[in-house]
């Protein structure tokens, strides 16, 4: 809770918090209750409406909701980018802390050089490839930008692990004859999780972003399931006499993008003591 007072009292914090919990209470609420049926089509009907009082966010050129459709689009695009996150985290930070123990030479060498070769292949061209190879959907989309995700968090959590081995604390855990996974699980991670926190935040809001860019390509979500990328893509041809077809999924995107920034940003002053300690001192000059 004293954490908690703290975080709020941090502007971009709160912003950021308010608006991704809003955003995820929005994608939780789909999945039990939507305005209209996601995929129900009324197109003589209601067939591009703007924003009204019975559509709030005004319909598409089928007549479906565009409400309904931000909504589980919302559940879609949090779901691929957390899952990629965890993809990224799980592996990237047990090979990053693996290659910090060893305290460099070939095996060190060889990661980061191996890291290198993953950058060299941004999560849209691994998608492209892996589709090729096994078809498009957001299972594969996942697996791109987890793939992408991976040596991100390798280099974090081996420049962070690199910096306390040399610490006094863990010289003495070794001297205690702790080995160097213990020492790894019980006061390296620990001691960088703040720094984890903060970059699977940011990673989170490249999830978002790479999502929508791979379902916009064709390469993400699938058809019938909705997603903010597939949205704009369809929006494209006819922005010049219905343009909140694209205003409403671009906006989406960018609100999303925007708190989880803020978020990420809030927490990095808060969980940083060199900043947390300066904030003061200014205040007081």
């Amino acid at each position: 809770m004293t954490f908690l007072r703290t975080a709020l009292s941090n502007r971009s914090f709160a912003i950021g918090f308010a608006i991704t919990a809003l955003v995820v209470a929005m994608a939780a609420i789909s999945f039990i209750w939507t305005p209209y049926g996601v995929d129900d089509q009324r197109v003589m009907e209601v067939g591009l409406q703007t924003p009204n009082l019975s559509y709030w966010l005004g319909t598409d050129n089928l007549g479906r909701d565009l409400l309904s459709r931000i909504m589980v689009g919302a559940r879609n695009s949090i779901t691929v980018a957390l899952v990629a996150v965890i993809i990224g985290v799980g592996l990237g930070v047990p090979l990053g802390c693996w290659a910090a123990s060893r305290g460099g030479g070939l095996i060190d060498e060889a990661l980061m050089r191996g890291n290198d070769v993953i950058f060299a292949f941004p999560a849209l061209l691994s998608a492209v490839m892996i589709t090729a190879t096994f078809g498009p959907g957001a299972i594969n989309a996942i697996i791109a930008i987890g793939i992408f995700n991976i040596p991100v968090f390798a280099r974090l959590s081996r420049g962070a692990a690199l910096a306390l081995w040399k610490r006094e604390f863990i010289m003495a855990a070794r001297a205690a004859g702790k080995s160097a996974p213990r020492i790894t699980v019980e006061h390296i991670i620990p001691n960088m999780s703040n720094l984890l926190i903060v970059q699977a935040t940011i990673a989170f809001a490249l999830g978002i972003i790479q999502e929508a860019g791979l379902a916009y390509v064709g390469l993400g979500t699938q058809p019938p399931f909705p997603s903010w990328g597939k949205m704009l893509n369809e929006a494209q041809t006819m922005m010049a006499f219905a343009p909140h077809l694209a205003i409403v999924p671009g906006l989406a995107i960018v609100i999303t993008v925007l708190g989880l920034n803020l978020l990420g940003d809030g927490l990095r002053d808060v969980l940083d003591p060199k900043l947390a300690n300066r904030r003061p001192a200014e205040g007081d000059a």
